[in-house]
């Protein structure tokens, strides 16, 4: 087997831990919903509102760190986003108000951005030979999960021990064992000016132009809305919703007493169902079309949470919702971003699914700040979960007219001397 043609290359096993890192920490913020609400005393939307404003501004950075990686090369995008998530994590220990975490969750949510799916999957991409590069993205997404397998119990763990102020800064300091990993990422390969003056505008113009593109553009909305809202509220929801753990049961024989622990171990068993969900996801991507495989998940999903919000939310639901949603979880990713390159290529991977990317965040805000906002409305969320439910219905619709097709521009005219 050629070099070429491996699946498991330093790039993709770089990659890989990077990303694992960045989905550790960023998955346990839900964990702090509570701790930092009972603190100061705030409504829950003001806390979900700086969760908001991150995932909004990891959308807004993903273009952006997309196209630094492609001008100034992979590896300083990721520097820089690992010196802002840690920064952002750290300073976000010492705010005394809303309006200042709000503020600081702008510099974690560029961090994210940084060290996230935008810059990663780009390099993995461009590494991965034809054959593999849709399971290579699989594999690389099914890190993330698994560093949401421990990133909420681990904060679980340290909030028992620590206060909410000291946990974070305990993850700012985690996250940049992401530059360890550069090495393994390669030279990166920046485009030079004259690439980007000529190529990169005409792409980008060429791509929102096309309804295909702006089909898989809104369809990722519905996918942010329904990761955000469970990320940032799922474990408080089991917390309050949840009936009593038996005390001789299965669960309490796993030290999971309380439905505290048991929203952490939700957030746990959705990483684990994922990895592998989006490695299976992955691998179907270069069997089958993409738009069908993602229209499918969509209505799994769609199924799924319906089916968990009319039924008692009862351990033995939350176990079952938790491993089916897992399974879907991030199976959109490789799909989504494989049809991207599929359909306009690699060179500008990284700044066309940045802009796809930034829709699952604009999504994202919408389920974290509505999940706050209308808990503190109604005292619960059901109905912000029915929102996700209606999404979810949408984009499995919208995907369907995509033609998954390659599209090839022409070539950059040239100038006459």
């Amino acid at each position: 087997m050629t070099p070429q043609a491996r699946l498991f290359t330093p790039v993709l096993i770089g990659g890989s831990l990077i990303l694992l890192i960045n989905f550790a920490l960023r998955a346990s913020f839900g964990m702090f919903q509570i701790p930092i609400g009972e603190e100061f005393g705030w409504p829950r939307a003001e806390f979900s509102l700086a969760i908001a404003i991150q995932n909004l501004a990891w959308g807004i950075g993903q273009p952006i760190f997309g196209a630094l990686a492609e001008r100034w090369g992979d590896r300083w995008a990721v520097i820089l986003g690992a010196i802002l998530y840690s920064a952002g994590l750290i300073l976000t220990a010492f705010a005394t108000s809303p309006a200042t975490m709000q503020m600081l969750e702008v510099m974690v949510g560029f961090g994210i951005a940084g060290t996230g799916f935008g810059v990663i999957l780009a390099v993995v991409g461009r590494a991965a030979s034809d054959e593999n590069r849709s399971l290579a993205l699989g594999i690389a997404t099914a890190a993330g999960s698994a560093g949401q397998v421990f990133g909420a119990p681990l904060a679980e763990i340290l909030l028992a021990f620590y206060s909410w102020q000291a946990v974070f800064i305990i993850f700012g300091v985690i996250v940049l064992g992401c530059l360890a990993f550069l090495p393994m990422l390669g030279d990166g390969k920046p485009a030079t000016r004259t690439e980007l003056e000529e190529s990169l505008g005409r792409v980008l113009s060429r791509a929102f132009r096309d309804p295909s593109y702006l089909m898989i553009f809104t369809g990722f909305f519905s996918c942010g809305y329904q990761l955000g809202f469970i990320t940032a509220h799922f474990p408080a929801m089991i917390a309050e919703m949840c009936g009593p753990i038996a005390p001789g049961g299965i669960l309490a024989g796993l030290g999971i007493s309380t439905t505290s622990a048991l929203g952490a171990a939700a957030i746990s068993l959705i990483g684990l169902a994922n990895i592998a969900g989006a490695i299976y996801a992955g691998w179907l991507g270069k069997r089958y079309t993409k738009k069908y495989l993602l229209a499918g998940i969509y209505t799994l999903r769609t199924i799924a949470a319906a089916a968990f919000i009319l039924t008692p939310i009862t351990p033995a639901t939350v176990i079952v919702f938790s491993l089916v949603m897992g399974a879907l979880w991030l199976a959109t990713v490789p799909l989504t971003s494989g049809l991207v390159a599929h359909i306009y290529g690699l060179r500008y991977m990284g700044t066309l699914y940045g802009f796809v990317f930034l829709s699952h965040q604009i999504g994202s805000f919408l389920g974290v700040w509505l999940g706050g906002w209308l808990y503190d409305v109604y005292g619960d969320y059901t109905l912000v979960w029915w929102v996700g439910v209606g999404v979810g219905a949408f984009s499995a619709l919208i995907h369907l007219p995509v033609r998954e097709a390659p599209i090839r521009l022409a070539p950059a005219p040239t100038v006459a001397s």
